[in-house]
């Protein structure tokens, strides 16, 4: 693995990271470019094939880090919205374990994204449903670009790692998400 120099942050491998947006009905998924710097869209897949297209996108991208949104309020605590978002992160480790090994799954906290996207693409003139498929890859897209900027700012891992035995969550050392939203 090639460690990046300044751009994605000083010590931290290069690599595509993904970038997951985690819906009741549907799942946006992004990516990053192989320096960390840019994300963009991959596509909106159900809900119910989800995990298993986020471990083939894994594969298939070479992406080591998934960055999946972790729905938190205004204050900070966490809803059922949020124990779904860890949920579907611990599944996608056990998914990962044998497909693609080496991978790990954080958690980001992803306050008022899915607002943001739906303002984002108001005002860029999509309206109601046309922008209902689109909406959890822009949600996705600015998940996995605040990780990308914390990553840059910090020289860390953002986010929570998800402990791949299930038992706990654990903070990044030193650069867990702050929300200023």
């Amino acid at each position: 693995m090639t460690l990046a120099t300044g751009a994605a942050g000083e010590g931290l491998p290069r690599g595509v990271r993904l970038g997951v947006d985690v819906g009741d009905v549907r799942v946006g998924l992004a990516r990053s470019d192989l320096d960390g710097m840019i994300a963009t869209p991959v596509e909106t897949v159900p809900r119910e094939q989800a995990v298993t297209r986020v471990v083939a996108e894994a594969s298939e991208s070479g992406a080591h880090v998934i960055m999946v949104g972790l729905p938190r309020s205004l204050s900070g605590g966490e809803g059922p919205a949020a124990q779904k978002a860890r949920d579907f992160a611990e599944e996608l480790v056990t998914a990962l374990g044998t497909a693609a090994e080496g991978s790990e799954v954080r958690l980001i906290d992803e306050r008022l994204t899915t607002v943001s996207a739906h303002k984002a693409l108001h005002s860029s003139g999509r309206k109601g449903r046309r922008h209902r498929q689109v909406v959890d890859q822009v949600a996705a897209v600015m998940i996995l670009q605040q990780a990308l900027d914390t990553e840059r700012a910090t020289g860390m891992r953002a986010g929570e790692l998800v402990d791949p035995a299930g038992d706990e969550h654990t903070p990044a050392s030193g650069a867990d998400q702050e929300e200023d939203a």
